[in-house]
């Protein structure tokens, strides 16, 4: 047998009861009974009609803004959360907006509205424009009967009277309140000469305000080029133009306040200033005068003339000393120039060329002396070849009595087994060429052999 705790039913319940979207962000009307704040802030209390009633709380966090003390027997209208405080396994009602009923139809209205516009970005600050610092012509939106434009014109008049002001009268309530208005604005923006509009009037109901939170008196606001100051009401009200206007004032007094700036302040900081201008050009003056008499105190102005003889001497000394200068500044730019001459014409073409020319001359004449020495050397050695060789020649030996003898061809014979009896043989002497023949061949025997 399955089961489960008293807890896990409890916590399954307030799960369902959170998830179901119907019982989310709902507004319910009753009656407020049984109300008790608690000493932290917290309000509880019982909503009730004539059939049914709803334990409720609305935690200080919520309940701080309120505009209203809620009591018991009070009609209201609130927004707010179905679930269960599960150590009871009570359901009951976390309130976190309260209005008072009979006009909360319009309190919804108004809170749609506004998220509506907000998300699309009517409220943006980045969509706000600057009011002038010193407008000339201020356009007023509102009820010419109204205590609103009595309080906008004095202060105008009491703050700058310089500013021209211009009452464009409209209707303020009621149901053709809103196309008034609309029309009254886009007069105002049409002539292009006003430099911040004014719209608004006295306090009032929320019914009564409500032409201000229609959407599309909120929209033709936005739309404008001139800028507009919101002054609907009094402080704690609040209404959807104020959110689309680029300033909101608290009331209308404050609107013109915000509008022009005062007239007397603006000339007690012009005096402040004049003031303080005053007192630099005289503090200034007065420290250039104690100059001057400086100047006439000092030595310059009772000793001119000692003063300008003194400045001579020193220019003749300065004089002479820039012609020193210049005298050994052109010294020393000749000797740099000549050393420049001098290390130029070692570089210099001509030059290199009656070098380079000179040691061919002098590398000519070397080859000279070097092929000379050598053919000498050569010589030499040739004289002493033909010493050596004069010595081993035969004709030396002719010289003295000798003779060689060739055979029929002319070859040298050398023994005597090289001809026989009757060949012809040549004796070449040293005159002359005998041509004969062998009459006889007589071999001798030599000890030596």
């Amino acid at each position: 047998m399955n089961h489960v705790t008293v807890s896990a039913i409890t916590t399954l319940i307030k799960q369902t009861l959170d998830r179901h979207a119907g019982l989310q962000n709902v507004w319910v009307q009753g009656e407020i009974s049984n109300f008790k704040k608690h000493s932290r802030g917290h309000m509880y209390f019982t909503l009730k009609d004539d059939k049914s009633r709803l334990q409720s709380v609305m935690f200080a966090g919520n309940n701080r803004s309120l505009a209203f003390a809620p009591e018991n027997g009070m009609k209201v209208l609130v927004r707010g959360d179905i679930s269960v405080y599960e150590p009871f396994g009570q359901y009951q009602f976390y309130a976190k907006e309260m209005q008072p009923d009979g006009i909360g139809h319009l309190y919804m209205a108004f809170e749609q509205l506004k998220k509506k516009l907000e998300a699309e970005g009517l409220f943006s600050p980045d969509h706000k424009k600057k009011i002038p610092k010193i407008p000339e012509r201020i356009a007023v939106v509102t009820s010419p009967t109204g205590a609103a434009v009595r309080d906008i014109v004095t202060t105008i008049r009491r703050r700058y009277p310089l500013a021209a002001v211009t009452l464009l009268p409209v209707l303020v309530q009621g149901p053709n309140a809103p196309e008034s208005i609309i029309k009254a604005l886009r007069q105002a923006e049409e002539t292009a000469s006003f430099d911040v509009i004014i719209a608004g009037r006295g306090g009032g109901s929320l019914e009564e305000l409500w032409a201000f939170n229609e959407e599309e008196v909120a929209r033709t606001i936005f739309s404008l080029t001139t800028p507009v100051i919101s002054a609907v009401g009094h402080e704690t009200d609040v209404t959807i133009s104020d959110f689309t206007a680029d300033l909101r004032a608290p009331t209308p007094t404050a609107a013109a306040e915000l509008a022009v700036p005062d007239i007397q302040d603006m000339r007690a900081f012009v005096m402040e200033r004049h003031t303080r201008l005053l007192r630099a050009v005289k503090l200034k003056f007065d420290r250039k005068q104690e100059q001057l008499k400086a100047l006439e105190r000092s030595y310059a102005f009772q000793y001119p003339q000692r003063l300008l003889e003194q400045k001579e001497q020193e220019l003749d000394i300065w004089t002479d000393k820039l012609r020193r200068a210049l005298q050994e500044n052109a010294q020393s730019q000749r000797i740099r120039l000549e050393k420049m001459e001098q290390r130029l014409s070692h570089v210099h073409p001509n030059q290199m060329a009656e070098k380079e020319k000179n040691k061919l001359m002098q590398l000519e004449q070397a080859l000279k002396t070097a092929i000379r020495r050598q053919h000498d050397n050569e010589r030499h050695r040739l004289n002493l070849q033909l010493s050596k060789l004069e010595l081993l020649s035969p004709l030396q030996l002719m010289k003295k009595g000798y003779s060689l003898t060739y055979d029929k061809h002319g070859d040298l014979l050398r023994s005597v087994d090289s001809v026989a009896k009757g060949d012809k043989v040549s004796l070449k002497m040293k005159d002359g060429r005998i041509d004969a023949s062998v009459v006889n061949v007589i071999r001798e025997e030599r000890e030596d052999k």
